[in-house]
């Protein structure tokens, strides 16, 4: 029987998520890779139960999360009836819709038809009555914005969403969505966009717009799957992420410009006592509009690694300068 450790709260630091009375862990765990049905269901477990010991009380998940699609779903349903079933008021549990999913005009993107019946299915994957925050897990160019944001207010009066969340949109996408949610009684708590070193679209304008609605920003691939790490600086590992014909990672963006520019930023990392793997991530956090890292993992102790970036998230003038000239190259 799992217990969990007594002091979990004493380990983590928590950020409010926007203007909301929501708080999140700084370090969240993201179940889009090695929690799927092609994945070691006891290697699953462990890591959901190491991160909830270290804090994490955010699982972030989707209903195409696998692989298969649907099975990172009901393989973190498992582990939470027979785990977590009594600490689910302490879980926040996330999930999505809008990427492909089933057959015929009615199985991706936007819709009501779309996002209403995704919920459905996940949450009887999962085995939940609601999940905490259900996102649109991309902008739809051919639904119009209001029915989108309509069906995740519905969500929310329905009782299936305690809170509504968009994801992957620009600036000016989300400043609209957030203007319409606003206007049918269900703010947008949170915003999921894919932010490291390597990708800063979101500095053009987004985070101005989130602070501005009063929206939390919760960044994915922080490590740019797995680049900024130090596993690819001496090749492409054979049981890595890019090495998988299931990876979302492939060979091909694991470059040597890349590859150099991870090197030249590792020293920094040893200098602040680091590894490059928690110096990206509390790079990602340095900003104060950025409520939470949403980290990947496959096996448990990279959990613990990655959650020590925590401990230090202070960056000083020099270090930020050395960073952006090693960027610029």
């Amino acid at each position: 029987m799992y217990q969990p450790a007594q002091d979990r709260y004493d380990k983590m630091k928590y950020n409010r998520c926007g203007k909301s009375g929501l708080k999140l862990p700084a370090i969240s765990l993201g179940l889009w890779h090695n929690f799927g049905g092609v994945d070691v269901l006891e290697n699953s477990r462990e890591m959901l139960h190491i991160a909830f010991d270290l804090g994490i009380t955010h699982f972030d998940l989707a209903n195409n999360y696998g692989p298969p699609p649907g099975s990172a779903e009901e393989n973190f349903g498992k582990i939470l009836r027979q785990d977590f079933a009594s600490h689910r008021n302490e879980l926040i549990i996330s999930t999505k819709a809008g990427y492909l999913m089933w057959p015929g005009p009615y199985g991706e993107w936007g819709s009501r038809k779309n996002l209403l019946a995704s919920l459905d299915e996940s949450l009887s994957r999962m085995g939940l009555e609601y999940v905490d925050i259900f996102y649109s897990h991309r902008p739809d160019p051919e639904t119009p914005l209001e029915e989108t944001m309509s069906a995740l207010d519905h969500a929310v009066r329905q009782g299936k969403a305690l809170y509504a969340g968009i994801s992957s949109y620009n600036a000016e996408q989300t400043d609209l969505a957030a203007e319409i949610l606003e206007r049918l009684g269900t703010p947008c708590l949170i915003h999921q966009p894919n932010y490291s070193m390597f990708n800063r679209w979101i500095e053009d304008g987004l985070l101005d717009v989130l602070k501005k609605r009063g929206i939390g920003c919760i960044a994915f691939c922080p490590l740019a799957q797995g680049l900024l790490t130090d596993r690819y600086l001496k090749g492409i590992p054979a049981d890595s992420r890019a090495a998988k014909p299931t990876g979302y990672l492939k060979a091909d963006k694991v470059t040597k410009e890349s590859i150099e520019k991870v090197r030249q930023l590792d020293v920094i990392a040893k200098g602040r006592g680091m590894t490059m793997a928690q110096f990206a991530l509390a790079w990602t956090l340095r900003d104060k509009r950025v409520t939470s890292a949403l980290i990947g993992a496959s096996r448990p102790q990279q959990i613990i690694d990655n959650v020590k970036a925590i401990e230090n998230l202070s960056f000083s003038s020099d270090e930020l300068d050395a960073i952006e000239k090693i960027l610029g190259q």
